[in-house]
């Protein structure tokens, strides 16, 4: 169908109800039972049970080359602590850009380390590795870590992150909280979400992909407490494991993601159609023909973000700010030292999210569509 018939088809009235930005897509109970069952036959219910064992053994058959994945309750806590498995100095900076959500910087410091936010690139909108290299030469103090940022879930290639660990000897972690469907390689550890708001929830968790085996032996001490196969608090540590019926949902998730998957790059499909004859409207590169997440993340003319937000909530389509103004206005992080930040600034006047979810109908689609176009006009 051509685009303008899609939009077309449905005029939007204030009346009308209003199109959420967002609705999680998470397994029915029916797809969850038999992995409960499980638990139920064998009574273990956490502290690395036969259900979490399967899940990370299938979240790390994921990647192209030998890796291990280890889960934390939280893709926070797998941030910070694996910055701790690396050994990153207390009281250092950690570099990161300022265009991310705050858990990278709460991350950072839960891990006794300052963020210092830098700049990202214009095109990609991520931090540049040789950028990072000559920030570094004028760093504002010792610098401990690096913590590179994929935005919303787009593919981030982490070979000049591996280069950079190898040639500075700074501990590495790649944030990419929303990038479940792109994330295929981790030659330097990387932490993906599992948070029920992403494309693969279980609730809560989240989980550290590495091909690092000794790395991963250390962060899955640090997630229970400093046991490493006995009872004894070698370093201190954390208690952050998933339950076994957490697992049971993530189980279950990965069972139905071939059609999670379909189901989201449909939707994104259907989104590009409706916005076909709405250049200003720009789509982060290869979104739902290569690669899918949970979000609609668009730029729009520079400084516009404010108005067309209004705009669409006059007509009752809710948006979100997702990263707000960049992670370093946020009065948590006042006193962190940044770097000056005009791509940042630009990427907040501009960068809008639309509602996109697995299961959107049609007529929310076209209506995004139309009220979008009119407030571009």
């Amino acid at each position: 169908m051509h685009s303008s018939a899609l939009l077309s088809a449905h005029v939007p009235s204030p009346l009308d109800a209003p199109v959420p930005v967002a609705r999680p897509f998470m397994p029915a109970a029916e797809a969850i039972l038999p992995y409960l069952q499980r638990i139920d036959a064998k009574r273990w219910y956490s502290n690395f049970g036969p259900l979490l064992i399967e899940l990370e053994a299938r979240l790390a058959a994921r990647f192209a080359r030998p890796t291990l994945a280890c889960t934390a309750a939280n893709g926070t806590q797998a941030l910070t602590l694996a910055l701790l498995a690396l050994n990153a100095k207390p009281g250092g900076l950690c570099l990161m850009p300022a265009w991310t959500f705050v858990a990278t910087a709460h991350a950072a410091i839960q891990a006794g380390l300052v963020p210092w936010f830098v700049d990202v690139d214009p095109v990609t909108g991520v931090l540049d590795a040789d950028h990072v290299r000559e920030r570094l030469a004028h760093a504002p103090g010792p610098v401990s870590a690096v913590i590179p940022v994929a935005s919303f879930g787009r593919p981030l290639d982490p070979a000049p992150w591996a280069r950079l660990r190898e040639d500075t000897g700074l501990p590495v972690v790649i944030d990419a909280a929303a990038s479940f469907d792109s994330v295929s390689a981790a030659p330097v550890p990387t932490m993906v979400s599992l948070h029920a708001t992403k494309s693969l929830g279980v609730g809560e968790g989240g989980f550290i992909a590495s091909e690092d085996p000794a790395f991963i032996t250390r962060f899955r001490a640090l997630t229970s407490f400093g046991f490493m196969g006995d009872r004894e608090a070698r370093f201190p540590a954390n208690n952050a494991k998933l339950s076994e019926y957490t697992c049971a949902v993530g189980l279950a998730a990965l069972d139905q993601w071939p059609s999670t998957r379909t189901a989201y790059a449909a939707t994104a499909q259907r989104l590009r159609m409706a916005l076909l004859h709405t250049p200003q409207v720009v789509f982060q590169p290869g979104w739902g023909p290569e690669w899918v997440s949970s979000t609609c993340v668009v730029e729009l003319p520079a400084g516009s973000a404010d108005a067309v937000e209004a705009a669409l909530r006059a007509q009752g389509v809710d948006t979100r700010r997702w990263w707000g103004a960049g992670c370093h206005t946020s009065r948590a992080f006042a006193s962190c030292p940044a770097d000056p930040l005009p791509v940042t600034a630009r990427l907040a006047s501009a960068t809008l999210g639309l509602p996109y979810f697995a299961d959107m109908a049609l007529d929310q689609v076209n209506r995004v569509g139309l009220s979008l176009a009119q407030a571009l006009a």
